[in-house]
């Protein structure tokens, strides 16, 4: 009988104990949304941005971008003098804080690179790559690319984000055409890769970059296998985006309509991330105000 009453207060206690027993706290990741998009403004008559005023490419992106609410975008073939419309249009679409900051591309002289006037002949700045970021300013640095010294010189812009302890890196890479990173083997976008993989690399803190890189992915066909092996080293250390499985490639991002006939569509465009932090990752390849498409991916960090 006694043993029959401990055996039930043994029982109990285990019972309450399980029930009460305070469960180790574990925070819900921090989430980071990023947006990336060659915007096709500078110098590319082909494209619906090209020629628009800086404050009408800004109302433009920023109707985008408060479409899908990023925390941080990354700009190609932007113009030095769209920082300030972006901002102020980010700002009073979103209203949020938001600080951007631009690179230009270098001629072989080392002049800024220029875009077309406006259709009024009014100057829009330097083609330029650009960073984007919501709420306090954070820190940017640039970093220079190694390009070709024939032809434009390329660099990265990235912003450490204090509160999250992530750096964030955009770039927009060599072409691949000829006198740009052309030759066999694709050195500079080789190269290019790695310095990017580099500077998106601050002790402590998690790297995420991404933009419109000129090469197709591993995995993707129809290219050349310079420019796949020269994004290899990215998907060795990261996740990409828009990775379809063990196969490293993604839907197409860049439309180009071939002499003839017929378009030809790429995947140009990648944002890497963290190991397993992607939560989604869209690609809008309705929209036409360029010719490539915006890229979008929700993280959790």
């Amino acid at each position: 009988m006694l043993a029959n009453a401990a055996l039930a207060l043994l029982t109990g206690v285990t019972a309450l104990t399980g029930v009460t027993a305070p469960r180790p706290f574990t925070p819900a990741p921090a989430t980071l949304s990023v947006l990336t998009w060659n915007i096709c403004a500078g110098t590319n008559a082909g494209c619906a941005l090209y020629r628009l005023s800086p404050a009408e490419v800004a109302w433009h992106v920023s109707a985008y971008a408060a479409r899908v609410a990023p925390d941080v975008i990354f700009l190609q073939e932007s113009c030095s003098s769209l920082d300030r419309p972006l901002e102020y249009w980010l700002e009073r679409r979103t209203g949020r804080e938001w600080s951007v900051r631009s690179a230009w591309l270098a001629a072989r002289d080392g002049t800024p690179y220029p875009c077309h006037p406006d259709r009024f002949g009014g100057p829009r700045g330097a083609q330029s790559v650009a960073v984007a970021v919501a709420g306090p300013a954070p820190a940017f640095r640039t970093h220079a690319l190694t390009s070709p010294p024939w032809y434009v010189r390329r660099a990265a812009v990235c912003a450490v984000l204090p509160a999250l302890r992530v750096n964030v890196c955009g770039a927009h890479l060599s072409s691949g055409l000829p006198g740009d990173d052309g030759q066999p083997g694709a050195p500079y976008r080789t190269r290019q890769i790695g310095e990017l993989m580099a500077a998106a690399t601050v002790p402590g803190h998690r790297a995420v970059f991404g933009g419109d890189l000129n090469v197709t992915p591993p995995d993707g066909g129809g290219a050349s296998a310079a420019g796949h092996a020269a994004i290899a080293s990215a998907y060795r250390a990261y996740d990409e985006c828009d990775r379809r499985g063990a196969r490293r490639t993604g839907r197409w991002t860049h439309a180009k309509p071939i002499p003839g006939g017929g378009v030809l569509r790429r995947k140009l465009d990648y944002l890497f991330a963290p190991r397993g932090s992607v939560r989604l990752c869209h690609v809008e390849q309705g929209v036409t105000l360029s010719d490539h498409g915006p890229m979008y991916a929700r993280l959790a960090l």
